[in-house]
């Protein structure tokens, strides 16, 4: 009947109605915004009613359009479930992995990890984001996510994602020489320190254990930057003392770029995270990676291709 809609219009409307907007949902769907501008102006005018209010600014959907999209989404869901399920049937699964991770973590994971896993699994696509403000993985269209523990979403499941990180304090031999080294964290205000600020704009107080108590410093200097790897590079500039995730200092700590400095005082090591949502169907590429790092984590050596996958979790 010329009023139905096909199967490619129902996907087409269920991704512009999450993302609100076409530039983001036609990335999901590999096609142009024009394409998906045109799709649903023709089903809207085929079906004799409007399904979304747009303007050259914003989206939003019609009283009409979130009832239409409340019917039609758990019948999307299972069929993508079902064809995504055929995976069980293959020797090697398939599909595409979207991952949102800091940037301290990829750079940490992405030899020991990711790349693996695509090793591994070289029929799966593998699709990195990485962000360290928070991000809806389930709006932005990402199977899963990583985070540290303290700052995971609720309602999500989440398992451990590598080995424990643990920060550490550094500073180049030459800055060392000119100004000295701190003996206690308490002395660190009195140094030209690298700040860092997250992306919600605050300032990351460094911790420390003392005496057995979490203790917070505010230091302060003339540069501040957000992220690691640009730390390190200050550092080994001798701009002034850095904090820093252990993991990625190593390489300049060996060959003595830098030295660490109040080791003693470090905080414990804490986990990154691999969070997803709680939903019955997950895609198959996403179960092979919870699998996959489940077995990694219980210390598995994955000689075997022929893990058990394709069961959903």
């Amino acid at each position: 009947m010329k009023n139905r809609a096909t199967l490619q219009e129902l996907e087409i409307f269920a991704a512009i109605a999450r993302h609100l907007n076409f530039r983001k949902a036609a990335e999901e769907r590999n096609v142009t915004p024009s394409t998906l501008s045109h799709t649903i102006t023709n089903l809207e005018q085929r079906i004799g009613v409007r399904l979304l209010n747009r303007t050259t600014r914003s989206v939003s959907l019609t009283e009409a359009g979130r009832a239409f999209l409340a019917r039609i989404e758990p019948a999307l869901v299972d069929l993508s479930s079902a064809v995504d399920e055929l995976n069980t049937w293959r020797a090697d699964p398939r599909g595409t992995l979207r991952l949102n991770l800091p940037r301290n973590a990829e750079a940490i994971a992405l030899q020991s990890i990711l790349l693996p896993f695509h090793q591994h699994y070289p029929e799966i696509a593998l699709e990195i984001a990485t962000s360290d403000g928070f991000v809806n993985i389930v709006e932005e269209g990402f199977d899963a996510g990583v985070r540290f523990g303290n700052t995971l979403p609720q309602d999500m499941v989440a398992i451990p994602f590598g080995p424990a990180v643990s920060g550490a304090v550094v500073a180049s031999p030459a800055f060392i020489a000119r100004h000295g080294a701190p003996q206690h964290p308490d002395d660190l205000p009195g140094y030209c320190c690298i700040q860092r600020r997250f992306p919600s704009g605050m300032q990351y107080k460094w911790e420390f254990q003392v005496q057995g108590k979490l203790q917070e410093i505010a230091v302060k200097g003339g540069v501040t930057l957000d992220n690691d790897q640009t730390m390190i590079q200050a550092a080994q500039a001798g701009v002034g003392i850095a904090f820093v995730m252990h993991d990625l200092a190593k390489s300049a700590l060996a060959k003595g770029e830098l030295v660490e400095l109040l080791a003693d005082y470090a905080a414990p090591a804490e986990k990154f995270w691999l969070y997803y949502p709680s939903r019955k169907y997950h895609s198959a590429a996403l179960r092979c990676f919870i699998e996959w790092l489940q077995q990694s984590n219980r210390g598995v050596i994955h000689s075997d291709p022929s893990l058990n996958c394709g069961n959903p979790l």
